[in-house]
């Protein structure tokens, strides 16, 4: 076994704020696609050069086509054991606020929905994704500094 975790991918949580409270963004996987016909959420792997959060900002802008207007890192690790290579997975949380409107999907997702955090988190199968929207929501909703240190700055926005 590799001894220690590995970080090759990400996982990234989109959320947007409505008069009810708080929706998160779901995406189907396409046919042909690992886990076709599965309601996910924007994941993807980190390039050569490229930083955690910058693979989910890159990924996000993929996959939806969005542009958030804050972005964070969430305080969960989703971590997993990939038997095929004998290796443990552990993947930085990311949650992007973007405003409301309609993904332009990838070719990788056929169609999207926006639910409550409930809703969403019965809607995932992977329980390290469910774990990982729990605390994306969490960050969002608690009244603490802890969403201030967690805000990414990144060259595309300037904080207020």
């Amino acid at each position: 076994m590799t001894g220690s975790p590995v970080t090759r991918v990400i996982d990234c949580h989109v959320a947007r704020e409505t008069s009810e409270g708080l929706e998160f963004l779901l995406l189907r996987r396409a046919p042909g696609r690992a886990d076709a016909g599965r309601w996910r959420i924007v994941t993807g792997k980190i390039e050569d050069g490229e930083t955690a959060w910058q693979a989910a900002l890159r990924e996000l802008r993929e996959e939806t086509g969005f542009e958030p207007f804050r972005f964070f890192a969430v305080p969960y690790i989703n971590q997993y054991y990939e038997w095929q290579h004998d290796r443990i997975n552990a993947i930085p949380v990311f949650v992007a606020l973007v405003d409301d409107g309609s993904p332009v999907l990838d070719k990788e997702h056929t169609d999207f929905r926006w639910l409550p955090v409930t809703e969403a988190v019965a809607s995932l199968l992977w329980p390290g994704q469910r774990d990982g929207l729990l605390a994306a929501n969490a960050l969002l909703t608690d009244d603490g500094d802890a969403s201030e240190e967690l805000d990414l700055e990144f060259p595309t926005r300037s904080k207020d």
